[in-house]
């Protein structure tokens, strides 16, 4: 399979992180967001992140160089339109993203998969806003982006068996690891996150400790 060329829509701290990983892979991004001036942001916290990867010796400076150069920024999301695969990282709110997938449908080509970033919405829903369902599923990626190595795959009930394979392939192709999980709220990640986090709240309540304690065993523990 081939990735030379994406599409993110969202530039915040999510779409940032997706487009530095698929830059640095070597793939042509088209970085959308409402604004120039949140897209001039994410430019700088990618060149940011890739300027620490360079002092950490992780890749060089002409790699981070040649990743910067294929960014390119746009307000207008008709610049999605010949993109095989397109990315939504926008605010996690279903009407939002409801609204940019039925737009995307309306743009991009008949063959392009539409993956969805959100960690808890479902994306059968998300699929049936568009008259291609099977070509829709999850890629949950974890923050920060760069660093964490996990992809969720989220099968909705209409995703198609090869766009969940060419998912697998296209995490892998970024240095991810994929695991493929049904649509259910939560996943897993957060599925499992939620009690953790419920508990600690409940021993902060139940006086068991106080908040730094509390902070520190689940930091160090």
């Amino acid at each position: 399979m081939e990735y030379t060329r994406g599409g993110v829509v969202g530039a915040g701290t999510m779409g940032s992180g997706i487009a530095h990983v698929m830059a640095q892979k070597g793939i042509d991004v088209s970085l959308v967001d409402l604004e120039d001036a949140l897209l001039e942001r994410a430019l700088t916290t990618i060149r940011q992140n890739l300027s620490r990867q360079v002092k950490k010796e992780k890749i060089s400076e002409a790699e981070a160089n040649d990743a910067m150069k294929r960014i390119h920024t746009s307000t207008d999301m008709a610049t999605l339109k010949d993109c095989p695969v397109v990315v939504e990282a926008v605010v996690e709110e279903r009407a939002v993203k409801f609204d940019v997938f039925e737009k995307l449908d309306g743009i991009c080509d008949g063959s392009a998969i539409l993956a969805s970033n959100t960690s808890s919405i479902s994306i059968t829903e998300i699929g049936a806003k568009t008259g291609r369902p099977g070509q829709v599923l999850g890629l949950h990626f974890m923050n920060p982006v760069p660093v964490m190595r996990l992809v969720e795959i989220v099968r909705g009930l209409e995703t198609s068996a090869d766009t969940v394979e060419w998912a697998v392939e296209f995490a892998k192709h970024l240095g991810k690891t994929p695991v493929v999980v049904q649509d259910s709220p939560g996943f897993v990640s957060n599925r499992v996150l939620m009690p953790m986090i419920n508990e600690a709240i409940f021993c902060l309540m139940e006086g068991v400790g106080d908040e730094e304690a509390i902070d520190t065993v689940m930091k160090l523990g």
